[in-house]
């Protein structure tokens, strides 16, 4: 029997993390289960900024997972790609990072027995993990194994973003991610040399020779083995044969759906449904699953009436020197992820910090790379990120194999479509600034048809889509819904913790790339009982109310 001291399931961001982190030791005998494919050096589609419309569209490295009907957006069934390749998600997603503001993490830490997770306390680990090319100041890291790239804006299409914005009234920061988020400027993306620099690349690769270190991919993990209330192994396949494995701790890394998915098939969740699936209960925890949190998103798209988007690189006759300037230098069209700057707002003064993301491109395209009319075009992703919808993940039966219902219940709450109102609203008093008159032609979407607030919302029910930030599902606290506490260990059970977007609260302002990898730096010192890096007290941005 192969015995290991620790078994990770899910070789995504999370799990890259502690692959690397927990392995460092060269007497820790660590095992990395991942469902999916290797993240292969020579595919584009992954390793090409410009192409993740192949990864989001396709299923090849895409758990391509859907939400029952949406009972307030027309019972539309809203797409979720999750990565389901060594990088997780971090080889699909749109390589933005954000790390959320810093108000969040106060936000987290004054739940109860969550003290050590306030921004003073993440704040060293982001930093650890960063490797800013540019340079980095006391906010940012600069020795870390993820590399992070600054865009040059070079297209005039961001100039005239960042005009208009400072037109609306608006201020530009610095860094999103450093003393103030409030505002707008550049976004850094994990990105080097003009491709995508993945979970999988910074952490894994650079040791997969370790002898401790085991990891196998078209592994799918089926349930978590138990002897009385505490996990000692896994069970899995690969092709048709079922294996196990056993180890002295049991961590799920497989994000705000599997994870879930996977305690319910082990027996962890509310105990009435386990059992009317016909499984047997380990341990009764009903928030299994529940607390289900993402942010909803549109595109404000307009067409362009000066030939300077970026509309010329989707003809196919000009793909193929693009292409090969990206592989022989990484530079080009194809070696940037389009989403360069944005921003974030108040949209109404009653917030204490923004609740609304700019995602600006210079060029109108949907995520799955189609394009709204043949012309140039651009547009800005907007979208309320402080939401107070809650869905679910739930399994559907003891097969492993069939998807978990889930369900975000979008524009539920009077709170979201109110801010749905004022997004659409801002946003078109930014985009019709005069810093854009030389280049605005129509309105696009979401058009003229929608003026009033019932037509908005209408609009938003028929158009919006998941800006892909699944999380809460497991989330951290001492309440009756919580499942991990701050250590990350599953509630009523020993040797089990999960580490990945799911244990959050809440979810954070903006994109969740980096706060998941903070949280797996982070986990990594708890599981291995390292003394933590010591918080830093560094001044952050309050708006004065």
């Amino acid at each position: 029997m192969k015995q290991y001291d620790y078994i990770i399931v899910g070789g995504g961001s999370a799990g890259s993390v502690l692959a690397n982190r927990l392995s460092a030791n060269p007497e820790n005998k660590v095992l990395v289960l991942e469902a999916g494919y290797p993240d292969f050096k020579l595919d584009f589609r992954i390793h090409m900024p410009a192409a993740l419309t192949y990864p989001l569209a396709g299923k090849t490295y895409n758990w391509w997972y859907e939400s029952e009907p949406e009972p307030y957006m027309n019972n539309r069934r809203i797409y979720q790609p999750r990565g389901k390749v060594l990088g997780g998600s971090s080889s699909v997603n749109g390589m933005i990072y954000i790390r959320g503001n810093a108000l969040d993490y106060e936000k987290w830490a004054q739940e109860d027995g969550l003290e050590n997770w306030s921004y003073s306390h993440c704040l060293p680990y982001f930093k650890r993990f960063e490797c800013h090319t540019s340079g980095a100041d006391e906010y940012q890291g600069a020795v870390g194994p993820l590399y992070l790239t600054t865009p040059e804006n070079d297209n005039p299409l961001f100039g005239a973003f960042f005009d208009a914005v400072q037109q609306a009234g608006y201020p530009l920061t610095k860094d999103v991610n450093g003393y103030q988020q409030e505002g707008f400027g550049k976004f850094d993306r994990n990105t080097f040399q003009g491709r995508r620099w993945n979970a999988a690349r910074a952490y894994i690769h650079p040791v997969k020779k370790r002898r401790n270190l085991t990891v196998k991919c078209k592994a799918l993990t089926t349930r978590i083995l138990f002897e009385g209330k505490r996990a000692v192994g896994v069970e899995y396949t690969r092709g048709k044969k079922t294996f196990k494995a056993y180890a002295g701790e049991i961590i799920s890394c497989g994000g705000a759906i599997n994870s879930p998915q996977l305690l319910q098939l082990s027996g962890i969740g509310n105990g009435e449904e386990l059992s009317s699936l016909g499984i047997d209960v380990v341990q009764n925890l009903p928030g299994v699953g529940e607390n289900l949190q993402d942010h909803l998103e549109l595109y404000v798209q307009y067409a362009c009436k000066k030939p300077v988007s970026m509309y010329p690189a989707l003809k196919w006759y000009n793909q193929p020197l693009i292409g090969l300037k990206w592989l022989l230098a990484g530079k080009g069209e194809a070696a940037t992820n389009h989403f360069e700057a944005g921003g974030f707002i108040r949209g109404n003064e009653n917030v204490k910090y923004p609740n609304l993301q700019y995602h600006f491109l210079p060029i109108a395209i949907r995520y799955d790379g189609s394009a709204p009319n043949t012309g140039h075009g651009y547009q800005v992703h907007v979208g309320p990120m402080n939401t107070d919808i809650r869905g679910h993940v739930k399994i559907k039966s003891s097969d492993p194999a069939q998807y978990p219902s889930i369900l975000f219940n979008y524009l539920s709450t009077e709170q979201e479509r109110r801010e749905w109102v004022e997004a659409i609203r801002k946003t078109r008093e930014i985009m019709t600034q005069p810093a854009f008159d030389e280049f605005r032609g129509e309105e696009l979407a979401p058009g003229k048809q929608a003026q009033t607030d019932e037509e908005i919302l209408d609009f938003v029910a028929n158009e919006g889509e998941s800006a892909y930030h699944p999380s809460c599902t497991c989330a951290m606290g001492t309440h009756d819904m919580a499942v991990t506490d701050s250590q990350l260990r599953v509630h009523g059970v020993e040797g089990l913790r999960v580490v990945d977007a799911s244990v959050m609260p809440y979810v954070t302002n903006g994109n969740i790339y980096a706060p998941v990898m903070m949280i797996a730096e982070k986990a990594a010192d708890i599981i291995l009982g390292n003394t933590p890096l010591a918080p830093e007290n560094l001044p952050f941005y309050k708006h004065e109310q």
